[in-house]
């Protein structure tokens, strides 16, 4: 009852802090060059059936700067005070994990504080410079690279892709990266993509050539590169089809070691990750979005028990926290709905389910914008399936996860 307490007085003191402000700081003569401040206030807390809780907590500051009519800047400092009490999370991974990011040669993520109660950190997250040209786009340093079509999971997103129960996302992880692409036409352009850590064997190097129709119905694109150790080959589509729209992603990965039945078609020689998807707004009210996606993951496992057992691998629990699988299982599926009730409330619905071990999480949402400066979100994780055994082994994906509820309230610009 105290961490709840505590969570609760901290959520009082949040909505009573004064707003955070995007501010110019500077501006040149002739208004070419510029400065703005942004900054925003996070507390988000899990609260679980079985009366445990978990807070986070994210001051972030940023600088936006345009040094001319052809490069911009960007950087982001945040700070995170997160409770240690995280009963109300285990199996759903809702707040971002505790973890060293992937790709970054320097992590430039320490502790301020720690005890047995909370943890105390600060980060560089955001640290670029971007170069703007007639055909070409650069950008060196730390920043958000993402790939692929998915709406809720991903076969091509390799740089620290969310978790498919994440609610919050409104910032990725920043990777340490050299991202450039080169317009060949109006409608189709090659790029690479960089991603550096320590050593080249956690590194990654991706090309890439995108393109769309003329009419704008159909784009995609393809990718081939390193991943890590692994060699990758993958491609992701989206078009529109009447008034759906449908998008896929499908990938393949030469990895060192094997995983057998890793394929989508039998085999073990690539594994093989694949997502195929829909969406739909249908005529009611002020317009009910709906997505559908099915997500397959050779990196996942066919059973809870191989699961549990591949988790004891350091090497794939280095896979698991890079963000290779977003799933333990193989198989997925997910149905996401979106509805604007009006300016100052919408609704959200997620139902993600494994298909192998009929377990799955059910997750209701509402979205209050009491103005553009504060949002309040609410949720509830339902999750079902075969619960724990006698020997206190989870026999689900999902299962044995409690109920949990969570409640963010932000303050930004």
């Amino acid at each position: 009852m105290r961490t709840r307490t505590q969570a609760w007085l901290a959520a009082v003191l949040l909505l009573v802090a004064p707003a955070a402000c995007a501010r110019e700081v500077w501006s040149s003569d002739d208004g070419e060059q510029t400065l703005d401040l942004v900054s925003s206030l996070k507390e988000s807390i899990l609260f679980s059936e079985d009366d445990s809780a978990t807070g986070l907590w994210r001051l972030r500051f940023g600088l936006d700067a345009r040094l001319s009519d052809r490069s911009t800047m960007e950087f982001a400092y945040e700070q995170r005070l997160r409770t240690v009490q995280e009963v109300a999370s285990q199996g759903l991974v809702v707040l971002p994990p505790r973890v060293d990011a992937p790709y970054r040669i320097v992590q430039l993520d320490n502790a301020i504080s720690t005890s047995d109660a909370y943890s105390y950190r600060h980060e560089i997250d955001r640290a670029l410079v971007a170069f703007h040209y007639d055909r070409a786009d650069v950008t060196i340093g730390r920043q958000a690279v993402g790939l692929g079509r998915g709406v809720l999971f991903s076969a091509i997103d390799v740089f620290s892709p969310f978790s498919p129960l994440e609610i919050d996302r409104e910032w990725r992880r920043g990777v340490d990266a050299i991202q450039g692409d080169v317009r060949l036409t109006d409608t189709a352009s090659v790029g690479l993509v960089g991603a550096f850590a320590a050593s080249w064997d956690d590194s990654a190097l991706l090309g890439r050539i995108r393109g769309r129709s003329a009419s704008g119905l159909f784009d995609g694109e393809v990718v081939v590169g390193k991943r890590a150790e692994d060699t990758m080959y993958g491609g992701s589509f989206s078009a529109a089809l009447g008034e759906a729209e449908v998008h896929g992603e499908l990938a393949f990965f030469d990895t060192p070691e094997a995983f057998v039945d890793g394929a989508l078609f039998g085999g073990d020689d690539l594994v093989t990750k694949a997502v195929l998807g829909a969406s739909y707004t249908f005529n009611v009210g002020n317009g009910l979005t709906v997505w559908a996606e099915y997500h397959f993951s050779g990196f996942g496992s066919g059973d809870i028990a191989e699961a549990q057992q591949r988790l004891q691998d350091p090497d794939y629990v280095e896979r698991f926290l890079r963000g290779d699988t977003q799933i333990v299982g193989r198989h997925a599926t997910a149905i996401q709905a979106s509805y604007l009730v009006n300016d100052l409330w919408s609704l959200n619905f997620v139902w993600i389910a494994n298909p192998d071990d009929g377990s799955g999480v059910l997750t209701p949402s509402i979205n209050l914008t009491l103005s553009d400066k504060v949002t309040i979100v609410a949720s509830l994780y339902v999750p079902y399936g075969d619960d724990i055994d006698e020997a206190g082994i989870p026999q689900s994906e999902y299962g044995a996860s409690p109920v949990t509820a969570f409640l963010q309230f932000a303050i930004y610009d």
